[in-house]
Formats: structure tokens, sequence, C-alpha cells
């Protein structure tokens, strides 16, 4: 998919969102044309941050396009935050991260060892609590660790591991990563680094305390735009700490029965089309070019066929 492509077909289908569509961070309903309310309605979340809200809107349009009745409540914050949200009936679906369940939410010691099994997983602690999990994503955003380019070749850095002969080393990223396994206490146990010092940074701050000198690592995810450049090196993570991260909407069983198969199927023909290209195209549209969420979001469907 070029870039191009994405903006153009967003031109087309604006007027298909110039009633769901506003800014991110704030919440929107609208009553599709033919909706019957009722058990064709939904709520829908994400977590703060510019994938999220793109997958937010993806889901909402493709399934307001078909006439249902969608509530989209964006920014509602981390993992643990929405899931309270999800759990105490607030939202009926959010896209999340299959081993962010595994390690997050289910607490397990070990993460699994392919991106099937980390479905597998995911799914079955949901189910374990009277939800579900659709279709999962082609592509997958892992949580990563990055240094700037010349940071890593002056101490010949390739991997995780290698920053332990670092003689300090500030690492920058979001609160929930001081206390997560996938996050510096992983980093503590899984790698022994000890000379790991931690900086709060507010979601998409990373980049710019790294090119300031203010920290020397960042956990990132690997479908930032950033990445597209040459400015920064990804780390390999040998030990398989972030493990499989493949987005699959979870969803409550009991609104899922109500719905039916028509939408469990509209959103996992939009989930089959997020490639990894696909969702680096968008996220630099709206991270990059300063586009709305709501727009490329149309694009994108139109694009795919997937607005009617």
């Amino acid at each position: 998919m070029r870039r191009r492509s994405v903006i153009n077909a967003a031109l087309v289908a604006v007027l298909a969102v110039a009633l769901a569509a506003c800014g991110e961070g704030g919440d929107r309903t609208t009553a599709a044309a033919g909706s019957g309310g009722g058990d064709r309605s939904i709520v829908i979340g994400t977590k703060d941050f510019t994938e999220q809200y793109i997958l937010g809107e993806l889901y909402a349009q493709a399934l307001e396009a078909r006439g249902y009745e969608v509530e989209l409540r964006r920014d509602i914050g981390s993992t643990e935050v929405i899931d309270k949200a999800f759990t105490s009936g607030q939202i009926d679906m959010y896209p999340e991260y299959t081993g962010v369940i595994v390690a997050v939410l289910a607490g397990a010691s070990e993460m699994p060892t392919s991106e099937d099994d980390a479905y597998d997983a995911a799914r079955a602690f949901e189910e374990s609590r009277g939800a579900t999990m659709l279709e999962r994503t082609p592509f997958a955003d892992k949580d990563a660790i990055a240094t700037r380019r010349e940071f890593a070749a002056e101490h010949g850095l390739r991997s995780i591991a290698d920053l332990v002969d670092v003689p300090s080393v500030a690492i920058g990223g979001r609160p929930e990563f001081r206390t997560r396994r996938q996050g510096l206490r992983g980093l503590q146990e899984v790698y022994g680094l000890d000379n790991v010092t931690f900086r709060q940074i507010r979601g998409g701050r990373a980049y710019e305390a790294l090119d300031a000198g203010d920290i020397q690592a960042a956990s990132v995810f690997t479908t930032d735009p950033a990445l597209a450049t040459e400015n920064y090196t990804v780390l390999e993570d040998p030990e398989g700490l972030f493990g499989f991260q493949n987005v699959a909407p979870v969803v409550r069983r009991a609104k899922l029965d109500a719905l039916g198969e028509e939408f469990a199927e509209i959103v996992n023909a939009v989930s089959a089309e997020l490639t990894i290209d696909a969702m680096v195209t968008m996220n630099a549209a709206v991270d990059v070019e300063g586009q709305d969420a709501a727009t490329v979001a149309a694009g994108f469907l139109a694009e795919q066929g997937l607005l009617g």
C-alpha cells in the first residue's frame, strides 16, 4: 500500500466520516442509517496512543457502514486502565495485543513461543472470564528497546543483552514500563541490567528525548513511523522478553452472541487487511503528516472496499 493511495482514498471517503469524526481523545456516537439499536449497538474503546486511535476508527467505521450503532470511546488509558473499563462493562470491545494479555493481564511467567501460541493463550484467558477474541491481525506491534544509531555504534550494541556493558543507561518509557515484567522489571530479571535507570516519558515523546540526549534508550513500538528512518537502532530481544504482539479485538461474549455472525465477519475482514506496511503507513500519516485518524482510517477502508 502506497501512502499516496491512502491519502487519495481518504479524500474520496471523507464524506463517510464527516458525521463520525472528531479529534483524538474525544468520544463519539454515530447512529448509522438503518440501525435498529439494541442488539446492533456496541461501545468500542481504545488505549491512549495513535495506533489505537486508528484501530478504533477502522473497526467503528466498518461497522457503521453496515448499519451498526457505534459509540467510540478513545484515549481510555493503558492496558490496566482499559481492562478495568472492559471488565466493568463500560465498553464492549477494544483492540488488544496478544502478548500483553498473556503477560500483563494473565500474569504468565513464561511467554509463548509463537504467534499462534500467544493468540491461543490470550483467547483462553479471555474466555475464562466471560469474554473472547476475534481473529488476529497479520501485523504484530511489539514492544522493543531502541537507541540512537550513533549510541549503538559507539557501544557495539546489537541486542538488549549488550546494554549490560554500558556503565549507565537511562531508559525512557510510559509510566507502566517501570513495574511491568515486559518493562524495567524484565530487563533487570531476564537480562541482568542493574545499570539501567528509568525516566518517565509521555507517550509519543520517546524519540524527542533520545534526540535531545535526555535518555540513551527508549521503550518503543515496532510500528512507530520514526523507525523507518536511519536514526535509530532497535535492539534484538534474544530472550523473547517482549513476546508476540498481534492485535485481536477483545469482546464480551454476551455482546458477541447478541450481535451475531455478521458482526464478527465485519470485524475480522478489517483485521485481515492490517499488514505491517498498512499500519506503519497509517501511523505515519497521523504522526508525521498530521492527518486525522478518522480520515486516515476511512481512506484505508475505502481502498479495501470495506465501507459498504
